[in-house]
């Protein structure tokens, strides 16, 4: 994949498994913060794999709309869009019902100062969207983040392990959680609270962090020495077959890829691929962010797209100068300040 119209039809193609799930998913589908990162190609995936299907189900895109050109993107898809500031109360009320939600409205960089928005767009804004759409069934998007650090040689957070997160941005998005959970048990809302890290493509991400440090021959931090990465396309499709796994009370899913990633080796593997030599400073630590992805792939099967698949595409990416979308990841943070 060299182009970004390649990149779009990688993401965006339905797999015959969502196809079929999506027969099983009643009723209309809406994507709350529908313009961040993941959000435009999980809404075309939505309604590729509706039109596959053969399916008369509406596709409804909310967000902002800050950049008019997405939304008249999205729109040429065929996905309806509302624009909508969720935490003006106005804006909130005039939202369309829907019987599924993909709830993807929040945020996590400039939390250092700017605290109380995060807390009243992660955790306050929740409960007044789980009042307004009492009806619907919600995948949630939360983070790995709720967990602490955690010794590499155990593998990863599973859901059954308690949260305990790291700085307010974490904290909040715990908060997030507990508000669904909370309107779940009491309202009997089926959610399922979908713990994903890290999500990536060819222009953001973890592994583009670390080729582009190889490629540019500046200094790795290992500290933070393993990571886990799943491709973005399977993150979208896994959401999205989700909706037939969320509960009362909700359910809990950690969402990743099946590797440990050493740090190290992803950066050697990029410098065989560019004929640099890595650069590393600091050694490994004995705890990190990881997560264990086990139930999700006992519910949907391993990622279509391995390791060193997304290796060898952002390797390419790098070398032929693919555009990038400049929101570096920071999951070197060990101190939760972001």
């Amino acid at each position: 994949m060299r182009t970004l119209e390649e990149l779009e039809q990688r993401m965006t193609a339905p797999s015959g498994r969502l196809i079929e799930d999506m027969k099983k998913i009643d009723g209309d589908m809406m994507i709350l913060g529908v313009g961040g990162k993941m959000g435009p190609s999980l809404a075309k995936l939505a309604k590729n794999a509706i039109d596959a299907a053969g399916l008369k189900k509406r596709v409804i895109g909310v967000s902002r709309f800050s950049d008019q050109a997405l939304r008249e993107e999205l729109e040429a898809c065929g996905i309806e869009t509302v624009a909508c500031d969720l935490l003006n109360e106005e804006d909130l009320k005039k939202l369309p019902k829907a019987k599924n939600v993909i709830y993807m409205a929040g945020t996590k960089f400039g939390t250092v100062g700017n605290e109380h928005y995060t807390w009243a767009m992660n955790s306050y804004l929740p409960g007044r969207v789980a009042e307004q759409l009492p009806d619907s069934r919600f995948v949630v998007f939360s983070t790995g983040n709720v967990y602490p650090l955690t010794p590499v040689k155990l593998g990863g957070s599973t859901e059954a392990d308690p949260p305990s997160p790291i700085g307010e941005y974490a904290q909040s998005c715990l908060g997030r959680e507990r508000i669904f959970e909370h309107f779940s048990k009491k309202r009997g809302i089926p959610v399922l609270i979908f713990r994903l890290n890290y999500a990536i493509d060819l222009r953001y991400g973890v592994l583009l962090e670390i080729a582009s440090s190889v490629f540019r021959e500046k200094p790795i931090d290992l500290t933070m020495g393993h990571v886990n990465v799943i491709w973005q396309g399977d993150a979208n499709e896994y959401a999205l077959r989700s909706l037939l796994h969320c509960k009362s009370p909700a359910n809990i899913l950690n969402v990743t890829g099946p590797e440990l990633i050493s740090v190290r080796r992803a950066a050697l593997e990029f410098g065989k691929r560019f004929g640099k030599q890595p650069v590393f400073v600091n050694e490994e630590a004995d705890t990190a962010l990881l997560s264990n992805a086990g139930k999700c792939f006992q519910l949907f099967g391993y990622p279509s797209v391995s390791l060193y698949q997304m290796i060898d595409w952002v390797s390419e990416w790098v070398q032929e100068g693919g555009p990038t979308l400049a929101k570096p990841t920071r999951f070197q943070e060990r101190g939760g300040a972001f």
